[in-house]
């Protein structure tokens, strides 16, 4: 068996094909630090969505953007992703990667499945994309995904005829499958229910002790970032009002929200948001 970076695969096929194997799964093992200096974007009105935030995301970091809608969360991410050009100032990643070869994932509100395809089949879709590994290792892979997800035994199914929580999972695993130097998360969890919100909360947590990937993640939910993120960014009226740095120790679990720790850091973050 050959085992990296927490996950085990079973050693077939020629040597050639081995390599391109274990190349294909440690070949992004760095990941990357987000620097935005100075970000703005004005919309067709004089509308600034975003307007000149400077924030460093380090490298292997777990930090939420919180804050009330219409503030300017998603619209920062979407920069931070390329899918928006800022109107002034710089957003880049050290070290660089290619966002089409699957350096960035982007996991959104809905999951977004392709709905004739299998669990596998939507997981394996990235890699289809940009080329890597042969269709053997795609699938390996995938299937691999799944596994750490708890879905191993759905990989046959169609996206109709799974839960909502499901789906969410495919979409993570499908993220994932391409080994991202940064995670970008748009409320993923906003449309569940609390406990499976928490149980995907504790396992984006699981995989991101297993890979460290930087994590940027939108949510409302004070809790959800009290209980995920090294880092809280507050914004209001599109800018950055206040970073706070979260003294929760690692690992967490949701035992920790019976803790004085938690609810003295949930009371300033709710304070911060308040603008006290």
């Amino acid at each position: 068996m050959i085992r990296l970076r927490g996950s085990t695969l079973p050693v077939t096929g020629s040597g050639q094909e081995l390599v391109a194997r274990k190349n294909l799964l440690i070949e992004s093992a760095r990941v990357s630090a987000i620097h935005c200096q100075s970000l703005s974007i004005e919309y067709p009105g004089g509308t600034r969505a975003v307007d000149k935030i400077s924030l460093k995301v380090n490298p292997g970091e777990i930090i939420s953007l919180i804050g009330p809608s219409g503030c300017g969360k998603t619209t920062l991410l979407r920069l931070m992703a390329g899918l928006e050009q800022p109107t002034e100032g710089t957003v880049g990643l050290d070290p660089p990667v290619q966002v089409d070869a699957g350096g960035i994932a982007f996991v959104f509100q809905q999951p977004s499945l392709l709905p004739w395809r299998t669990a596998i089949q939507n997981v394996v879709l990235p890699l289809d994309l940009i080329g890597k590994g042969s269709p053997s290792n795609r699938r390996e892979l995938a299937f691999e995904l799944l596994r750490t997800v708890g879905l191993e035994n759905a990989a046959t199914r169609f996206p109709a005829e799974l839960s909502g929580g499901m789906r969410m999972r495919v979409s993570i695993a499908r993220a994932l499958v391409t080994d991202p130097h940064v995670l970008l998360l748009d409320e993923p969890f906003a449309a569940l229910d609390d406990m499976l919100r928490n149980q995907l909360g504790q396992l984006l947590l699981e995989l991101w002790g297993k890979r460290r990937f930087t994590v940027v993640m939108v949510t409302h939910n004070i809790a959800e970032s009290v209980l995920l993120s090294q880092r809280i960014a507050v914004m209001r009226e599109g800018t950055l009002a206040s970073v706070l740095e979260n003294p929760l120790p690692h690992p967490r679990n949701e035992d920790i929200r019976a803790t004085v720790g938690f609810g003295e850091f949930y009371g300033r973050v709710s304070r911060a948001l308040r603008g006290e």
